[in-house]
């Protein structure tokens, strides 16, 4: 069976896929970055491999995204490098083909991203601090002592959610310390938080732009459905969650890797390989360029930064 691998790699969490040529996912695997994408892309591998070993697949086509795409692209030659915006584009389309709007927040970055008939005509990253991103609401769930997978039902169960400044994260924990010693009961806090991870995605992220409906939430906090509840209540439009919709990166690359495919088969024991990456300034001009170098196994890969070809004799 034909198999393409897709990866959409974070600062926070990377995320791996397998598809076949209709597009269906046969494994996929999300796990912690923890600082190392070199390792947590090994460890993504090695249980892609396991959950696969039985099916009597080639892969036959790699594609990345996300912030170290070019990085781990160059490490598993990789035959799709693109940005976060063509992935999560293409990726949706494949399961919801009428999308006009798609709303994404990851771990520490967001997007918004506008279609028009299948084609992208808009689209906007967070410029602000992390304040409506995943990781500000796993920071506050373990200040209230609540596992963050526990949000979504308890905002539900809110009727009088507070009121909570999540325009900084600074500000946002002091007000939430403010509610606590108010009295505020914890649901009504954890509802506030819901809402304002949602406003402040509307009126940052999503700012001057037009929201049309079908609108689709995906990224990790989209498992949350009390900010999908307040989406809805902010926007008074129905949006839609996919159960992998914190996959969409990464199945967008694996989509990107069928059409990119050079047929060649990807063995999954590089995962094996020795990979280091070697910071070095280059002095062979005035430039003074910070130049990136990969090697596999004691032998250089790839090198980019330099500003001239001088920059591509560093070993």
């Amino acid at each position: 069976m034909k198999a393409y691998l897709g990866i959409d790699i974070g600062s926070i969490s990377t995320k791996g896929v397998i598809i076949n040529e209709e597009n269906k996912i046969l494994a996929s695997t999300y796990l912690w970055t923890e600082g190392n994408p070199i390792k947590a892309v090994k460890r993504l591998l090695k249980e892609l491999e396991q959950q696969v070993q039985d099916k009597n697949i080639q892969v036959l086509g790699v594609g990345t995204t996300g912030s170290a795409r070019k990085l781990i692209g160059t490490m598993l030659g990789a035959c799709s490098i693109k940005n976060e915006i063509t992935a999560h584009a293409i990726g949706t389309l494949s399961r919801h083909k009428d999308v006009n709007t798609i709303l994404e927040i990851g771990g520490q970055d967001s997007k918004i991203i506008l279609l028009e008939d299948g084609i992208v005509t808009d689209y906007a990253m967070n410029t602000l601090c992390a304040a409506g991103t995943g990781s500000f609401l796993s920071s506050q769930a373990k200040r209230l002592g609540v596992a963050v997978e526990d949000f979504g039902d308890i905002a539900l169960t809110s009727q009088h959610p507070a009121t909570i400044a999540a325009r900084c994260t600074v500000f946002a924990e002091s007000d939430l310390v403010h509610k606590i010693q108010m009295g505020y009961a914890k649901n009504d806090i954890i509802a506030g938080l819901c809402y304002s991870v949602a406003a402040n995605y509307l009126n940052n992220v999503a700012k001057g732009k037009k929201i049309k409906a079908p609108v689709i939430f995906q990224g990790g906090v989209s498992k949350n459905i009390g900010v999908k509840q307040a989406f809805e209540d902010l926007l008074q439009v129905p949006v839609i969650t996919d159960e992998d919709g914190h996959l969409m990166g990464a199945l967008g690359s694996a989509i990107l890797a069928k059409k990119s495919s050079k047929n060649e088969v990807f063995n999954f024991s590089i995962s094996n390989s020795q990979f280091e990456t070697i910071g070095k300034e280059c002095s062979n001009c005035p430039n003074h360029c910070e130049v990136i170098i990969v090697k596999k196994d004691g032998q250089k890969l790839d090198a980019w930064g330099n500003r001239c070809p001088k920059g591509a004799l560093l070993k």
